[in-house]
Formats: C-alpha cells, structure tokens, sequence
C-alpha cells in the first residue's frame, strides 16, 4: 500500500515527442528523444531520469541543512548519466554521478557531518534509481574542498 500515488498522463504529439500533462497544476512538459529517433524538441527520459536525481538530492541536502538553520546557498548540482548497452545488447543507463557544491564554506555551516550523514537516505528519488542503477554522490564547499 503507497502514502501516495503521482499520475502523469503522456499524450503523443508527433513521432516521438509527448506532452507530459501533472495533475496538481504543475505547468506541462515536452518530452522527446534525440535524434535520429526525434528531433529533440524537449529533454529526454534519461535527461528527465538524470535531473529528478539532481534534484531530489539538492532538495534533500538543502532540507538537512536548513534543519539546522544553516544556508549553503546558492547550491549547485551537476549529474553525469553514463548510458551504454547491458550484457544483453540493450540499452541502459549504466551509472550515475552526483556532485553538488554548496554555495558556502564547510567552515561557516554548523552540523555540516550530520546533513552530509544522512541526506541521501531521505532522497527518495536517488535511493529508489540505487536499486538498479549505480549512483555515487560528491559534495564540495563553495572553495571546491570535497566534503564527501
């Protein structure tokens, strides 16, 4: 039994572009491949796989922190998919890397262990790819010093 249910509805608007239509009033998505299968007039679903990844984690490590009453912003989150074929010929997204950088120093953010810890536990994105797909994470301070 889920706590909630999230519907999307995908209507096909030409060849391989969809219109992605959210039911709470979030304004609508395009969605298309790249070529030569579309004519990417939109992200694509691995784009789309690759920034709710980014996403949920800087929502995640900002939430831990601001917990604490901290500000790490202006935050930046860059995530690399690598896609390639599995053993049986198809193609897959075969690993991901996050690395987020605050926007402050480590020095300046009080309970700075704790948030780093914990916050990719409750990144509920992140942890739900993790079991099919690799994803390391990487976090650095505003002067590029990596904290995890």
């Amino acid at each position: 039994m889920s706590d909630k249910q999230i519907l999307v509805h995908l209507t096909q608007v030409k060849d391989y572009r969809f219109q992605i239509a959210f039911d709470d009033g979030v304004p609508e998505l395009t969605v298309d491949e790249p070529p030569p299968l579309g004519s990417a007039t939109g992200p694509s679903p691995v784009q789309l796989l690759t920034a709710a990844v980014g996403s949920c984690l800087s929502d995640s490590l900002l939430f831990a922190l601001r917990k604490f009453k901290q500000n790490p912003e202006p935050m930046r989150c860059e995530v690399q998919a690598d896609v390639g074929r599995n053993p049986e010929g198809r193609m897959r997204v075969l690993r991901m890397k996050a690395v987020l950088t605050l926007g402050a120093a480590a020095d300046q953010l009080e309970h700075l262990q704790r948030a780093l810890d914990q916050f990719e536990e409750f990144c509920t994105v992140t942890q739900s790819v993790r079991a099919g797909i690799e994803v390391t994470v990487e976090v650095y301070d505003a002067g590029g010093a990596r904290l995890k």
